[in-house]
């Protein structure tokens, strides 16, 4: 529990253990996963005032993939609200890309492209993480991007066909 490891917890995996989390006074029952119930995660638990807490009878702090995906949503529904509040805008207007569904290989290519700056050795979450908000600061030209993809269509042509030099335009 305090980030020391004995080996031992490690050579069962946190695939026979079940939820640590107490969810409306009840213990949950689900198979965890690898996901643990950190510092941060209480802190988002407390702030969202959900109704879970650790048990602290058991002897892990992995949580199922059921309370890790209700977790992230509170995650997202507050930075939606923040988002709100900010730009004056509903949640219709800016839809939500949700980065952690993506392949971790996926995630890399992105960071590498972009050339997006971060510490070594994230997790996935960690990762999608940092490259939401870099995501979500690069800035579009929505005007500019509609009018591309309607003449894109209309000429059946993309931008790779136009770097390889073959020019499919028909007109």
């Amino acid at each position: 529990m305090n980030g020391f490891s004995t080996g031992e917890e490690d050579s069962r995996g946190p695939t026979e253990q079940i939820c640590c989390l107490i969810d409306n006074g009840e213990r949950c029952s689900k198979a965890a996963g690898n996901a643990s119930y950190s510092k941060r995660i209480q802190k988002t638990v407390t702030q969202r005032r959900l109704n879970l807490g650790i048990d602290n009878s058991a002897r892990h702090i992995y949580i199922c993939d059921f309370h890790k995906m209700i977790i992230q949503c509170a995650r997202t529904k507050r930075r939606r609200k923040d988002s709100e509040d900010d730009s004056n805008e509903t949640d219709t207007d800016i839809p939500e890309v949700d980065l952690f569904q993506l392949q971790v290989n996926t995630l890399r290519r992105y960071k590498k492209h972009y050339k997006v700056p971060t510490k070594p050795g994230l997790n996935k979450a960690q990762l999608a993480d940092t490259l939401m908000k870099h995501f979500k600061s690069v800035p579009v030209k929505e005007k500019e991007v509609v009018t591309f993809f309607i003449y894109t269509v209309k000429t059946n042509s993309n931008k790779l066909d136009q770097k390889n030099g073959v020019n499919t335009d028909t007109t």
